[in-house]
């Protein structure tokens, strides 16, 4: 009998910290905004949590907040010199389209319309993560928002990018989006999301294997379990 051998990758994901259109309740998905003083905090702090885990690689969007939240984190690790950097825009946070850049409010309030609810909490607590991007999607006047099928596409594309990037028994970094990353637990671990948004600067805990992942814990901004 062939024993088949499953590749297991550690994977320490943190939620970029506070943006400029994190502070003013803007829709942020693909555009981009610079990293507040609390952000730059937000990320020194999630360096000091991970200094001591030596990572074999860092993995990041591409968008320019989770780059320097990523380089701010990597700072603080005296092992990273040794350390080789990746950014993948599958990794990026969901697309908006139309709504980029608006009042989140405004924006859930439009959305929410279309089932008779007025506010983000609201339409996630009856309809959930991904039915609520299609709603998104729907709404959305240029046809442009991802609905769930392109966004879970698009981000498992970015984790068998990461797969063929590592090899077995390795620690990376991951630095990603709120969205994404409760995204991730939601479907990987429901039971983790509490509906409590991720945080800026917040940590969760992955084992990512050949097909599946496991979240070990999720949203952390306090010391972290190795």
């Amino acid at each position: 009998m062939r024993l088949i051998l499953v590749k297991k990758v550690t994977a320490y994901l943190v939620r970029h910290g506070q943006t400029y259109m994190n502070l003013y309740n803007k829709v942020q998905g693909w555009i981009d905004s610079p990293l507040t003083e609390k952000g730059i905090q937000d990320a020194k702090n999630a360096g000091e949590r991970l200094k001591d885990i030596n990572f074999n690689a860092a993995f990041s969007s591409d968008s320019g907040r989770a780059i320097d939240t990523a380089r701010i984190i990597l700072r603080v690790n005296p092992h990273n010199i040794n350390i080789v950097s990746y950014q993948y825009p599958e990794l990026r946070e969901q697309f908006h389209g139309y709504f980029e850049g608006n009042d989140l409010n405004q924006m859930w309030q439009f959305v929410g319309a279309q089932v008779q609810k007025t506010s983000e909490k609201e339409v996630l607590k009856d309809f959930g993560l991904e039915r609520a991007r299609d709603l998104i999607h729907r709404a959305d006047l240029y046809n442009n928002a991802e609905n769930n099928a392109m966004f879970w596409e698009r981000l498992n594309f970015g984790f068998d990018k990461i797969r063929e990037s590592t090899e077995d028994n390795q620690t990376i970094l991951i630095v990603s989006h709120g969205m994404t990353i409760r995204s991730i637990v939601d479907r990987y671990a429901p039971d983790l999301d509490t509906g409590v948004p991720i945080a800026n600067g917040a940590i969760t805990k992955l084992v990512i294997s050949d097909d599946d992942i496991k979240v070990e814990w999720a949203n952390k901004l306090d010391a972290i379990d190795q």
